[in-house]
């Protein structure tokens, strides 16, 4: 080889080698930022300080190394804070639960339901028989049904419901879920308005609980009466227990989730047993 060949090529490896260990010493500066980062507890930042390194330096083949094991140990440690949190929070509404259940009446037919649902006692069907009125049930998992209940000589098909007081109002959508049926006695109509899909009227009974509060049966013809103020309540208690088993099923879900990640990132953690022989 001539001796002008030969320094080139020697002058060209030296440069890629030098330029090999300014990007991983360039690297190296994010990798310890985001190791302060982590210690601080700053995940999101150590995070983002780790997608630099594979963003600016994508050939720092060692700091990108060390980066991937510090992501997992970040994202380890965000789980276990989210578990922990979920934790504490399940604690409090376990708790809350645990006072509100015994005001309610649990009813479950094993033979066709497999969810039990609450419902207020002062709502016993039985004891408010041929009048109209609104009545509040919520299943375990916290769907609440709103049910507008109408006895009278015909059928006004009513498909929506209005409720006022003070000089304000809300107004549920229309419903497809009206049930008709009829005796010697009159015509029986009942409507369901599920809590999510009934655009705050259960929320503005509960704001106005213990009131007198106004509802219209809108429908082919309307028709009005007055919630008595045990109706209001016990729609209220009803909404407040709702809200209470949401929460549970979404804490459960919260932790649900992390116990997953968690036990997914400490399996990728673990030597595999090739490496562990070596």
């Amino acid at each position: 080889m001539k001796p002008y060949l030969f320094l080139t090529l020697l002058g060209a490896s030296l440069l890629l080698l030098s330029c090999a260990e300014n990007t991983e010493k360039s690297a190296q500066r994010y990798l310890q930022a985001a190791q302060t980062c982590y210690d601080e507890g700053n995940f999101s930042e150590a995070k983002k300080q780790i997608d630099s390194i594979r963003i600016l330096y994508p050939k720092a083949f060692e700091a990108r190394k060390k980066g991937i094991a510090l992501m997992q140990q970040v994202e380890l440690s965000e789980a276990q804070q989210t578990l922990e949190y979920a934790d504490s929070l399940a604690t409090l509404n376990n708790a809350r639960l645990e006072e509100l259940l015994p005001k309610f009446i649990y009813e479950k037919d094993a033979r066709y339901q497999e969810i039990g649902n609450y419902f207020a006692p002062s709502q016993k069907i039985q004891d408010n028989l041929g009048r109209n009125y609104l009545r509040a049930t919520v299943d375990e998992k916290g769907h609440m049904r709103l049910t507008s209940l109408y006895r009278g000589p015909s059928y006004i098909h009513h498909r929506s419901i209005r409720v006022s007081a003070g000089g304000t109002f809300a107004q549920t959508p229309q419903s497809g879920n009206l049930y008709e049926s009829s005796d010697i006695m009159g015509k029986t109509e009942r409507n369901d308005f599920s809590l999510g899909a009934d655009s705050g009227v259960v929320a503005y009974i509960a704001q106005h609980a213990g009131e007198p509060v106004k509802v219209e049966y809108l429908g082919d013809k309307n028709y009005a009466t007055t919630l008595l103020k045990t109706d209001t309540r016990a729609i209220a208690d009803v909404y407040e227990l709702a809200l209470a088993l949401q929460a549970a099923a979404n804490i459960n879900a919260m932790q649900d989730e992390a116990e997953r990640k968690i036990a997914f990132i400490q399996s990728r953690q673990k030597p595999s047993e090739e490496d562990a022989e070596e």
